[in-house]
C-alpha cells in the first residue's frame, strides 16, 4: 500500500512537471515568415565541362519563406551569379568544336519556389515543445533561369542544415542542384551535331553552394495558432 501511494505521488509529480515544461516551452510566439539574404558560389555543368564544385563563381541571393509549421516551409528566392566554362580541357570530341576552343562567361539570374522539409522540428524550443536549434532539411522546387540569350525552366533538388542563431535569427547552409530545360546557358547548342529530344536530355545545369541568414517576422497568435500537435 505504501509503495502504491509513492507510485501514485511520483506519477502526479511527473505529470505536473511535464505540463509545466510544456507550458514554458510554448510561452514564445511562433513566426509565419522569414526574410533575409545569402552569399554563395555557383558552378556550371554542361557541354563545356564543369563539375559540381569545379569553377565556382560568386553569387548573391534574397529569400523569403512562409512557415507552415516547424517541419515544413515554402521558400521563394531570387539569386544572381556567373556561369563560366571552356572546352579547353574537355575530353569529349565535338564535331562542332573540333578546330576551336569555345568558352563563355554569362551572368545568370534565377527565380525559384521550393518546398522545404525539416527532418526535426525547427525552433528555439520555447515556442514549440521538442523543437531543435539544429536540423537537416531537404528541398524540392521549380523556377526560371535567365541569361542574356535565354530563359530556361528548371527543377531543383537540395539538401542542407538550419541553425537557430538567436530567437529570431536563422542560419542556413545548403547545396542545390538546378536541372534546366535549356542547352543555351553556355552559348553552345547541340555540339554533338545530333538533335535530341526530352525535357532534360542534353541540357545544361548548375549547382549552388550557399549560406543564408534570415529574420523571423509575423508572429502567430499564441493561444489559437501555435502548432502544438
Amino acid at each position: 500500500m505504501k509503495y502504491g501511494k509513492l507510485l501514485c505521488l511520483s506519477f502526479v509529480i511527473f505529470h505536473l512537471s511535464f505540463r509545466s515544461l510544456a507550458v514554458k516551452a510554448q510561452d514564445a510566439p511562433e513566426y509565419r515568415m522569414e526574410i533575409g539574404g545569402g552569399l554563395g558560389l555557383m558552378a556550371y555543368q554542361g557541354d563545356l565541362g564543369g563539375g559540381l564544385l569545379k569553377g565556382m563563381q560568386p553569387m548573391v541571393a534574397a529569400t523569403a519563406k512562409y512557415k507552415m509549421n516547424p517541419r515544413m516551409a515554402w521558400s521563394a528566392q531570387i539569386s544572381s551569379g556567373k556561369l563560366k566554362g571552356s572546352s579547353k580541357n574537355v575530353e569529349t570530341w565535338y564535331p562542332e568544336l573540333h578546330d576551336s576552343i569555345a568558352s563563355f562567361s554569362n551572368q545568370l539570374t534565377d527565380f525559384t519556389v521550393r518546398y522545404e522539409y525539416n527532418f526535426w522540428p525547427f525552433g528555439t524550443g520555447k515556442e514549440y515543445l521538442g523543437a531543435q536549434h539544429l536540423t537537416p532539411f531537404m528541398a524540392l522546387g521549380t523556377g526560371l533561369a535567365f541569361t542574356k540569350k535565354t530563359v530556361a525552366g528548371q527543377l531543383l533538388f537540395g539538401i542542407g542544415a538550419k541553425y537557430k542563431v538567436a530567437d529570431r535569427l536563422n542560419l542556413t547552409a545548403e547545396w542545390v542542384m538546378h536541372f534546366t530545360g535549356s542547352d543555351k546557358l553556355d552559348n553552345v547548342v547541340d555540339p554533338y551535331g545530333i538533335k535530341s529530344s526530352g525535357l532534360f536530355k542534353n541540357t545544361d545545369s548548375y549547382s549552388t553552394l550557399q549560406v543564408t541568414l534570415t529574420y523571423d517576422l509575423w508572429a502567430k497568435c499564441k493561444t489559437c495558432n501555435n502548432d502544438r500537435d
